[in-house]
């Protein structure tokens, strides 16, 4: 028996190949021809009947031919016992291409057109997560002699800015005074710990700064860790165009659904672990307006800290185990090149 479910599933891994591939209804005789499985058409043909019944291919139309099912990409991938490696020109191609960043914009920019280019889907990257970051520094900068410029920058290259009404004139030297003091309760903490932090300042701070840190830290727990903005990168939606047959009558609602930033960060809100793919196929799909398509997505960061998540969206028809390989690598690279700065 399990000779047979391996052989099955040989058939089904032909089926998937060269639909993939061809976008055609693959039929019994083409598989005996493209793939040496050793069995006769006949055999394949029983196989296939088994596979139909169970769900994992399905008959679009009266030809002999057979296409994949949600449920038979599913085993497919969870079958999966080997991600095909990038070559060593691709990943220095890859490295060489994304170290070139000059800010953190630059590299995610870099990325989502990087990732578009190698999977040809749609290529999508989230900021870095402000509640995961450590805080490299405050900069307090005054715009007027009442109004000052909040600028947080994080490990990760980050940067976040916000302007305070202080409602008072301050003097350079109360701004030096509230730069130390909000330093000192930010700088090197996670900005999830430091909310808290922050939000007690005030109180223990000099009664001349106490309105002032008052203000500020108001701004900062309400608007940079409470409630960060949470900002993505998109590209390569041109690429599902390309196929429109994939969509049958939901490109549209795919499109209108790639516009809408919540549902793209929905799509991410699985990729919970840098390096560990996690692959959703069509009705797997939360979001209605998305299941014709498979989301591969991946976190990226350090090994004890997530930073973000990345991925593709395309059809079912997708070439699973180069994108798989194309959406490790990149986040991969990503991952190491924020960590590094």
């Amino acid at each position: 028996m399990a000779n047979t479910d391996e052989r099955r599933f040989d058939v089904l891994r032909a089926i998937v190949a060269d639909y993939v591939s061809n976008q055609e209804p693959v039929a019994s005789k083409s598989i005996v021809e493209r793939h040496n499985l050793g069995v006769s058409s006949a055999t394949v043909r029983n196989d296939m009947a088994v596979l139909e019944e169970e769900g994992y291919i399905a008959q679009p139309h009266t030809s002999a031919g057979r296409i994949p099912t949600d449920k038979g990409y599913r085993l497919f991938v969870d079958r999966l016992s080997e991600i095909k490696p990038l070559s060593a020109a691709e990943r220095r191609a890859i490295i060489s291409f994304l170290d070139s960043g000059t800010d953190l914009d630059d590299v995610l920019r870099r990325s989502v057109r990087l990732l578009a280019q190698l999977t040809r889907q749609v290529a999508v990257v989230q900021y870095p997560m402000l509640a995961n970051t450590v805080v490299r520094h405050l900069e307090v900068v005054p715009l007027t002699p009442a109004r000052l410029m909040l600028v947080l920058i994080t490990d990760s290259g980050r940067v976040d800015q916000r302007t305070v009404d202080l409602g008072d004139v301050v003097t350079e030297e109360t701004v030096l005074r509230l730069r130390t003091v909000l330093n000192g309760a930010l700088a090197g903490r996670r900005l999830a710990d430091a909310a808290a932090g922050v939000a007690e300042l005030p109180e223990a701070a000099p009664t001349d700064l106490r309105d002032h840190l008052t203000r500020l830290c108001t701004t900062l727990v309400e608007t940079l860790v409470e409630h960060p903005e949470e900002r993505i990168v998109l590209g390569g939606t041109a690429n599902l165009t390309r196929n429109v047959a994939d969509f049958p009558g939901s490109l549209r609602q795919v499109l209108e659904a790639l516009e809408e930033q919540v549902v793209v960060l929905k799509l991410l809100a699985a990729a919970r672990n840098p390096g560990a793919v996690t692959v959703l196929i069509g009705e797997e799909n939360e979001d209605e307006q998305m299941r014709s398509t498979s989301v591969v997505s991946i976190g990226y960061g350090r090994e004890d800290m997530l930073l973000g998540g990345m991925g593709v969206v395309g059809p079912t028809r997708m070439d699973y185990p180069g994108t798989i390989a194309a959406v490790r690598a990149v986040a991969n690279y990503v991952g190491q090149i924020l960590s590094g700065r």
